[in-house]
């Protein structure tokens, strides 16, 4: 089951880094996939449902607040949420820290390198493609940082490093 979950965390990372976006089929595979794992007793984290339930619930409505404000996608929040799933409320506090750390590193990667074109290749990788770009290429909601990505990062740093001590 932890291959399960690092396939998925996997698929998250990718998809986000490259389009920007977490589709709503990935995000109910890794939630169905939790659930079941749930149901059949089979967590790999040792997880129950009262700390899986309140997990879920606490990183989609923590998240909410940052889409409200237009900081961030739904596909983030949602991802949010079935990550609480698979770790329960506990993690959730340093995952997060972990994430934004990394999401801080890109954002701020990404502004120096506007305002300094030293690497414009890597500007464009970090900017990510623009989905609804005008005719100049702007994007009227651009996403540059692919926080869910950072997200699963996270949470695979919590499963290798942090469940062992």
């Amino acid at each position: 089951m932890p291959h399960l979950w690092l396939l998925w965390l996997l698929l998250v990372t990718v998809y986000d880094a490259r389009q920007r976006r977490v589709p709503n089929w990935l995000v109910l595979l890794g939630a169905a996939i939790a659930l079941g794992a749930l149901a059949m007793n089979t967590q790999p984290f040792g997880i129950k449902w009262p700390d899986a339930l309140i997990g879920a619930t606490l990183g989609f409505v923590f998240l909410l607040f940052f889409y409200v404000a237009g900081l961030m996608g739904a596909g983030d929040v949602k991802f949010a949420g079935a990550l609480g799933l698979w770790v329960g409320w506990q993690p959730l506090l340093p995952i997060w820290a972990v994430a934004s750390l990394l999401a801080a590193v890109h954002g701020i990667t990404w502004l120096l390198l506007q305002r300094w074109a030293l690497f414009p290749k890597l500007a464009t990788l970090l900017s990510g493609k623009p989905r609804n770009a005008d005719a100049s290429g702007l994007s009227k909601r651009a996403r540059p940082i692919p926080y869910a990505a950072y997200l699963a990062l996270a949470a695979t740093v919590w499963m290798i490093w942090g469940r062992q001590s």
